[in-house]
């Protein structure tokens, strides 16, 4: 599988069927050979049942939409079940829905767009953005980062680009969903935020996609930009069904006095790896990142952190809990490093596992590489069974295992759910009570 060669044919019908520049054929060529030429990963779950010869590398639009009654019935449906309608409606100031490879709806509230916010597919701001798009576009994941990065570089397609103006806050969050809906699916998502000096953000991505007989692979590239006084937050609320594999990179810069913060909830996938980061390039800037993965019966949560202190007096957090349950495998990577001229860096880590069964693990995997001695690191973590002692207090009192079990999992990942708007939290608690069914006994 290792020794498969993409072809270079498809670079140039997907360049094509979008009307690029020649500028960026030529770098989707440049990231296709180097996706060719790296390895795949030395470290995290075995990928050697992705078959790359059996992906779909684009599909064709089923078509762009102004409005949801515009949209195809079948369409319409996808995406009410999951409450986009009603959440565009009542508490989103914009929306975003892509479909396989295109982002197929797009809408920002007038108030913002009159005061120069740009929230629009990939795709469009390349075309209606482009000295903008060339200055940020692949400078924080470069086309050679890792594997997977290549990939995305050679075959994005669809994702978002955001540009918040200079003092602009935006109240209430922008929102992606982006769902698989073909077999054998290789969904390439490239997102970019450019949050200016002293504006704010609240950036929601919803994924999803059903069960097929065929395996599907994500893997998208998310660059956000936090200029001076800015601050963005990211939150990834993902479902994906374990067919799919979820290998997906996202790095933030952020400036003088910034504060960069990624939440993730990881729910579903057959593998994700997936490693959230923040380089702290200003002095005074602040990062966060906070993350709930759940794995059960044939899913693998590889997931973590990655901290980078380059200015002077940074302060980041790290906070990770997991669940194992019904032979699932969680594993949490964090890489910390601070370096030499990082002077009063701050760096506290914490990594929490809850195990539910004798058939489920977890493993914890910190590095840390520090090169000033007047950095404070802070790094704790535990690995824990299921209370029997709470358990039976709770069921001697007449509530049933099942419900006790869902009790004592939703105290555990309450640091994370508080940190989840109201209306996305209780559907990320409905996500989990399905993980957990069926796990008593």
């Amino acid at each position: 599988m290792q020794d498969f060669k993409l072809s270079k044919d498809i670079v140039y019908k997907v360049s094509k069927a979008k009307k690029e520049p020649k500028w960026m054929l030529d770098f989707r060529l440049k990231a296709l050979d180097a996706f060719n030429e790296k390895p795949m990963p030395k470290f995290g779950p075995d990928l050697n049942q992705l078959d790359f010869s059996k992906l779909d590398y684009y599909e064709k639009p089923v078509g762009k939409y102004s409005s949801w009654d515009e949209m195809p019935e079948d369409l319409r449906n996808v995406y009410e079940k999951i409450g986009v309608p009603e959440a565009d409606k009542n508490f989103l100031s914009g929306t975003g829905a892509m479909y396989d490879s295109e982002v197929i709806y797009n809408t920002l509230k007038t108030e913002w767009e009159e005061m120069g916010v740009i929230f629009t597919d990939i795709e469009t701001g390349l075309r209606e953005h482009p000295e903008l798009f060339k200055e940020y576009f692949s400078k924080i994941v470069p086309i050679n980062d890792n594997k997977f990065a290549s990939l995305n570089s050679a075959f994005w397609s669809g994702g978002s680009f955001i540009y918040i103006p200079k003092g602009v806050k935006i109240d209430k969050p922008l929102q992606a969903y982006f769902r698989i809906n073909t077999a054998n699916l290789g969904q390439f998502e490239r997102t970019l935020i450019i949050a200016d000096e002293d504006s704010y953000v609240h950036y929601i991505e919803g994924c999803s996609a059903p069960i097929y007989t065929e395996d599907a692979l994500h893997a998208g590239v998310i660059e956000i930009i936090v200029k001076k006084g800015a601050r963005v937050r990211y939150t990834t609320i993902q479902n994906w069904s374990t067919n799919v594999y979820n290998l997906t990179t996202q790095r933030m810069h952020v400036y003088e006095n910034g504060f960069g913060e990624w939440v993730d909830g990881n729910i579903g996938s057959k593998i994700t790896m997936k490693y959230p980061s923040i380089v702290l390039l200003g002095d005074n800037s602040k990062g966060e990142t906070m993350s709930l993965s759940v794995a059960s019966k044939n899913q693998i949560q590889d997931t973590g952190a990655k901290m980078i202190h380059i200015g002077k007096n940074t302060s980041s957090q790290i906070i990770s809990k997991s669940v194992s349950l019904n032979g699932g495998e969680a594993s949490f990577r964090s890489l910390v490093a601070v370096k030499k001229d990082a002077d009063k860096a701050k760096i506290d880590s914490t990594c929490d596992a809850l195990i539910l069964d004798g058939e489920s693990s977890s493993n914890t995997y910190p590095d840390n590489f520090i090169s000033n001695k007047k950095a404070k690191v802070n790094h704790e973590a535990s690995i824990s069974r299921l209370s029997q002692t709470k358990l039976f207090y709770l069921t001697s009192r007449g509530v049933s295992e099942e419900e006790a079990k869902a009790m004592l999992v939703n105290g555990f990942i309450e640091p994370i759910m508080k940190q989840i708007p109201l209306e996305y939290a209780v559907e990320l608690n409905r996500l989990i009570e399905l993980s957990m069914e069926g796990s008593v006994g």
